[in-house]
Formats: C-alpha cells, structure tokens, sequence
C-alpha cells in the first residue's frame, strides 16, 4: 500500500508536469495581430514618407494593392475582413442601412449597431475562441457585438477620445499579460489618417502629416513587441480598409431632382456616395428609368447588379443601388455638408485600394504580393493560428504564395 505522502507527491508531480505541458502548449502557440489603418490608400507610401512601413517591406511581404469590397465603407469590409464574407452575405451592407425585415435603420451613431440581429457570419474571434484560443479586440468595427452569443476574451466599447497611441500601448500590454490570460490573436482598428482625408481631403497637407504620424506609431509599437519574449512567434498584419477620393461640393448631383422622394417608400435614403432605394410599387418603373438618366452615377436594380459587385441579393440593398462616379457626391438631403474626401465608391477605382502589409515567422522577407481581395484574411488568419474555419467566401490561394 502506497503511503499517503507518498501518494501526495505523486499527485503534486503528475499536476506540475500537466500544467507545464500545458504552458509550453500555450506559449508555442503563434501570435497574429491585425493593425487596421482606416482610409489609408495603397498609394500613399509612394507619395509620403513611411519609413516604418518601407520598413516592414523589406522584412516581410507588401501587397501591390488590397481590394476592398462594394461598397467601400468603413464597417462592411472591416466585417468582411475577419469572416471572408462579401457584404451582400454577412448583412453589414453599408455604415448605414435600412433593413426592410425589422423596420429598423442601423447606423454608427445609434443603438442598431450593437444589435446582433444585423451580423451574420462567425468573426474569427468567436471561431478562436472556440478552438481553445483566446482573442482580443480594440474597436473593430463589429468585435463590441455579441454575435452569435461570443465577443472576444478581451474587447472595447468605442470611443473616439482614446488615443491611436493608447490602443496601440493597450496591445503591448496583453502581450505581455499571463500565459494563461493572454491572447494570441488581436485585432486593433486606428480610425486615421481616414478622419484627416474626410475634413481636409486625401491630398492635403494635413492628411500628409497624419500619414507619416501613423507610419511613426506603427514603427514604435513594431519596437515594442520586438522586445517581447513572444516577439519570434509574432505574425502583425498591416491592412487598410478603403482609400478615399478628392470630392468638393462643385460635384454633386441632388437625387431630389432625378427622383422624386414621393417615389420611394421610405423617406430617407442614406450613404453617399452609395444609396439604396426602395421604390413604391406603382414608381418602381419610374425610378429603373430615371436612374439610367442621372449624370456621373451608375444606378442598378439592386439584384441585377454585375456579378463582379458580389452584391445586391440581400434585402438590405432595396430595389435600386446608385453610385456616385469617383470624386462626385449625391446629395440627399439638403443641405447636405459635403467633406473634402469620400469613399463608398466603385471598387474598381485605385482611389479606393487599401494597404497590406505583414512580418513574423509565417512571411516571406522582400514579397511583393499582387493585388487579392480583402476577404482572404479570414482564411490566412486561421492558417496562421492553425484553426478550422466554416465555409466562407474568401480563400487562401490568393494569399497563399506569401507564406513560407
């Protein structure tokens, strides 16, 4: 017979083998972290000093372009970024929509955009999550959503007082967390030098300087995590969701006098550069002819539209789906303040390619990868965290060439 302390022992070194087995299972785990630079066009380190950026290059992989997807708004394709759906699928089709099902209008500023009736899809915090890995989030667009009942083990409710430079050292922090706390995929969303773009224009003197002052806070967080004992198991994705155009209130169309708002069923249409209409039954002809006849835009019935816009199927997107040629605003409520820069538009347009840039031990070092959509980040972040992910629209192959 075994004696008790005998037994105790055993117990203690069966228990200490366990948990070392389990750290070393934790700590070997690769980390990713995904920076997104809100409006940052893929051609603005060819006009303005990013020597971090450049940097990052040199050392990984740099995108020629990232195509963001239709429309090129802020909240659908941060959504598309970490689910691999296309918009039209996962129900984010704008910042700002009507949805015809509930009756309720979702928008950045009101109550809706926390509602998780509007998200479809599984982000790849919630499929980490469910994999045994932990995650977390600083004000990426949808990770404050408890979609599908989960959010990240680490998230933020937004606020636009808190400093790039605070979120960014907030990241430095969780890497630096407890093994069994810290998280090993990380998403963090900077909403400039987009802001800067919209008040003063995307060529400004004033959007310059908000580049190269993003480009510095990127390359003094890139020195911190470089001094972090995890720092050989991290992989930091750099990406962008739109560009921005030049716009000015010389080149706007008012829709009030192409279509009249007693056509449409609902009073207010939304989103310029991109509106959607919802017709009453006896103007739904009015309006396909009238939209056909409205100079510098493109009007579509909504579920009509080229294949290539991989949009217009969901109700969300109404009848009808008119789009502003680049640099031009439609006016839909008057008086409408136009800014001096926008997005939304066709995403065809190099006005509005993103960034894509990423370093650590799964890159290439010196890779130009050619122009791939953006939804082939949801399935390149699971490769990289070794995860299963669900059926989505984007693929790996795309992005595949870039890995070791």
């Amino acid at each position: 017979m075994v004696r008790p302390s005998i037994m105790s022992f055993a117990m203690v070194c069966i228990f200490m083998c366990i948990t070392a087995i389990a750290y070393s299972q934790q700590n070997e785990k690769p980390y990713v972290i995904l920076i997104s630079l809100d409006g940052f066009r893929h051609d603005f380190p060819a006009m303005h000093p990013t020597p971090n950026l450049n940097a990052t290059a040199r050392e990984g992989v740099k995108a020629k372009a990232m195509q963001p997807c239709f429309p090129t708004k802020t909240f659908p394709n941060h959504y598309s970024m970490v689910t691999g759906l296309y918009p039209d699928h996962h129900g984010i089709v704008a910042n700002k929509f009507y949805d015809p099902a509930s009756g309720k209008t979702f928008a950045l500023t009101t109550a809706e955009k926390s509602d998780p009736s509007f998200y479809s899809g599984e982000p790849i915090w919630n499929v980490a999550e469910a994999q045994g890995i932990k995650t977390a989030a600083y004000f990426w667009p949808g990770s404050d959503v408890p979609v599908n009942g989960r959010y990240p083990s680490i998230w933020k409710a937004y606020n636009k007082h808190t400093t790039l430079a605070q979120r960014l050292d907030s990241v430095v922090q969780w890497l630096q967390l407890p093994p069994e706390n810290r998280p090993h995929f990380i998403a963090i969303y900077l909403d400039q030098p987009d802001m800067a773009e919209h008040e003063f224009g995307p060529l400004s003197e004033e959007a310059k300087q908000q580049v190269i002052l993003t480009d510095s806070l990127i390359g003094i967080f890139q020195r911190a995590i470089n001094d972090l004992p995890v720092a050989d198991k991290i992989n930091l994705i750099i990406v962008s969701d739109h560009g921005l155009s030049e716009t000015s209130k010389e080149k706007a169309v008012k829709l009030e006098d192409y279509i009249p708002s007693r056509w449409l069923e609902y009073p207010t249409t939304m989103g310029n550069p991109v509106v959607f209409l919802k017709a009453k039954e006896t103007y739904y002809d009015s309006i396909a002819f009238a939209v056909r006849s409205i100079p510098h835009v493109k009007g579509y019935v909504s579920k009509k539209m080229p294949r290539r816009f991989h949009f217009g199927k969901n109700p969300r997107s109404l009848d009808f789906t008119i789009i502003a040629e680049a640099g031009w605003s439609i006016i839909t409520n008057p008086p409408e303040l136009i800014k001096k820069g926008n997005h939304g538009y066709d995403n065809r347009e190099k006005d509005m390619w993103a960034i894509f840039y990423a370093t650590g031990p799964a890159f290439k070092k010196g890779y130009v990868q050619q122009m791939f959509p953006n939804i082939s980040i949801y399935p390149l972040i699971a490769y990289l965290l070794g995860i299963q992910i669900p059926p989505a629209d984007g693929k790996l192959r795309p992005v595949r060439k870039m890995l070791k």
